[in-house]
């Protein structure tokens, strides 16, 4: 089995806050350099995986271009943040395990120490780090399985593959904090002699301590201590709330026991800067994040329109737009039918909404009470934009009493089903 004290990960991908701001400042200057030469710093990768620089820009061209911004340090900041949590929805909807989020995670904030944002688009080096971890972690999922259930090409997956690969220098093996808070609980249980009703306690703080690790993931935390350490400031933080053992106490004893050369001090020191970085941890807001798609377009010399779904303020009002659109549309259908006229109203049964990476889906199944029609009509948004709106009836019989016997196959019959696609009730 292989041994985090003799990998790569440790003796190439642990660095010191000085040195990983060198390796954030380096990638963006590059682009920056990049951008002033060419005009533009989006790189095309072709079929095989290599890649297409840009044309230098002519003279009489510089001045146009020299107006656009360069995104600075914190905005790309901003944009690995915001696709990390893309990520992270990607693998839920997958029912990926943990260790597949967490190596997709690692690939992806590695890639950046070499590239900058500006240079490769996040959305496509996140889902090509997600299709890497399943492979890594064999957890088989073709990209074209990926790329359906996401509704993206999957050809980009495959072009992206072995510049990712590349950039990753080939170490595909790495260490997430998950399996470090396993070990370090079974060793807990020894520690504090545990009995029946502490192992119930123990597994309370287990799983508190795995919703810590998943805040300490996204932040550069796992640039800058092993995962051992990143696993104990999550368990400490765990502890604070459940109140099981006195903690430091126990990490004396991990010392002693491991003949470690840190003293209690220095992995105190280490595990509060852990959690510094979780306190810092800030997400972009709306406005933040189009703003930066603005500049970020303009170094590729497109047009300022927006062009992704998630940085455009109205993508947030369609879905309310929809129901409301979904509504009058309810009203006139009940009106043209006669149901106005002494008869009950249509009665809307249930509300879902579907969650799907990347996309919102809204259903609304609506039951007809008139004594001319007792249809149920489904209203559904399955477009990417919602752009978008579709209704099936289904016919009243006994065998259908109502919306729960409706199959969501059957609501999905213009789009085939995608797999991982969950349904919930709001």
């Amino acid at each position: 089995m292989a041994d985090f004290q003799t990998s790569t990960h440790r003796a190439k991908w642990i660095f010191t806050p000085q040195g990983l701001v060198e390796k954030y400042r380096a990638a963006n200057q590059r682009a920056i350099q990049t951008l002033e030469k060419y005009g533009t710093t989006q790189m095309e990768v072709d079929a095989d995986g290599s890649l297409s620089y840009p044309e230098p820009i002519a003279r009489d061209n510089a001045d146009k271009h020299s107006r656009a911004k360069p995104l600075s340090i914190e905005e790309e900041q901003f944009m690995r943040v915001f696709y990390e949590n893309k990520l992270r929805e990607v693998c839920s909807a997958f029912y990926f395990p943990n260790k597949i989020q967490a190596t997709a995670l690692i690939y992806f904030k590695r890639f950046y120490l070499q590239w900058s944002v500006m240079e490769h688009h996040p959305k496509h080096i996140m889902l090509t780090c997600v299709y890497a971890a399943c492979k890594i972690e064999e957890n088989h999922v073709s990209a074209e399985e990926l790329g359906k259930g996401i509704s993206q090409d999957h050809q980009m997956i495959l072009n992206y593959e072995m510049i990712v690969y590349q950039s990753l220098e080939f170490d595909l093996i790495v260490y997430a904090p998950y399996r470090s808070v396993e070990g370090f609980v079974n060793d807990m249980e020894e520690f504090c002699g545990a009995k029946d009703e502490q192992n119930q306690i123990l597994k309370d703080l287990q799983e508190t301590a795995r919703i810590e690790v998943d805040k300490i993931m996204l932040t550069d935390a796992p640039h800058l201590f092993p995962p051992g350490q990143l696993a104990l400031a999550a368990l400490r933080s765990a502890n604070e709330m459940h109140k099981v053992l006195d903690f430091e106490r126990y990490l004396r004893s991990i010392l002693t026991r491991q003949n470690s050369e840190h003293t209690i001090s220095q992995l105190i020191e280490s595990l509060n800067a852990i959690d510094t970085w979780v306190r810092k941890y800030k997400f972009p807001t709306e406005k933040d994040m189009k703003h930066i798609n603005r500049k970020l377009k303009s170094c590729w010399g497109h047009s300022s329109q927006d062009e992704y779904g998630p940085y455009n303020c109205f993508a947030f009002l369609r879905p309310y737009f929809i129901c409301i659109f979904i509504l009058i549309i309810d009203f006139l259908t009940a009106v043209r039918s006669g149901i106005r006229k002494g008869t009950n109203p249509i009665k809307v049964q249930t509300k879902f909404r579907m969650d799907h990476p990347l996309v919102n889906c809204y259903i609304l199944v609506c039951t007809s009470e008139s004594p001319r029609s007792m249809d149920t009509v489904v209203w559904f948004s399955s477009s990417q934009d919602f752009s978008r709106v579709q209704a099936i009836t289904v016919p009243h019989s006994p065998e259908n009493q109502g919306y729960r016997s409706i199959s969501f196959s059957s609501i999905l019959m213009a789009e085939p089903p995608v797999a991982g696609v969950r349904t919930c009730s709001v």
